[in-house]
């Protein structure tokens, strides 16, 4: 059997679905300490630096949020994702992988990361929670800053 080409190096950042963002960014930012790294307001994403990793917030009345369905509660969820950084990426040779375990994955793209932007994938677990697979980034000293937005 070839070698796992999935070789985790840490988690990247996981994407929260959120009722009330400034609450939210309140939380992370003056209760836990994260620091804002980036925000969308077009979609409704805010990025927090959490150490090495980020912590995404997704307002469930933005249109990023609307996508994930009806808002958080006790019998809804409020992760979107997670996502695994990889020591390498080779997509052909993960796609494989994940095909000789009967795993679909969406197409390849560059997404951004803890790291900066970098290619990366989506699966989903067996119940069903989307996990995205996130290559190193491509030039890994060049992070967005909030007021590069």
């Amino acid at each position: 059997m070839p070698k796992n080409p999935i070789q985790i190096k840490c988690l990247d950042h996981v994407v929260l679905r959120v009722r009330d963002l400034s609450q939210a960014m309140a939380f992370y930012e003056d209760v836990i300490g994260c620091a804002l790294e980036r925000r969308i307001d077009e979609i409704g994403l805010v990025q927090l630096r959490a150490g090495a990793s980020l912590i995404d917030l997704v307002g469930v009345d933005t249109p990023l949020g609307r996508a994930g369905g009806s808002e958080p509660s006790v019998t809804g969820p409020n992760v979107d994702h997670f996502a695994l950084t990889l020591e390498e990426f080779d997509s052909d040779s993960i796609r494989s992988h994940l095909e000789r375990h009967d795993i679909e994955s969406g197409d390849p793209a560059t997404r951004y990361g803890a790291e900066g932007f970098g290619p990366s994938l989506y699966i989903k677990d067996p119940d069903g929670n989307t996990v995205e697979l996130k290559g190193p980034p491509e030039a890994p000293d060049e992070r967005v800053s909030k007021a590069d937005d």
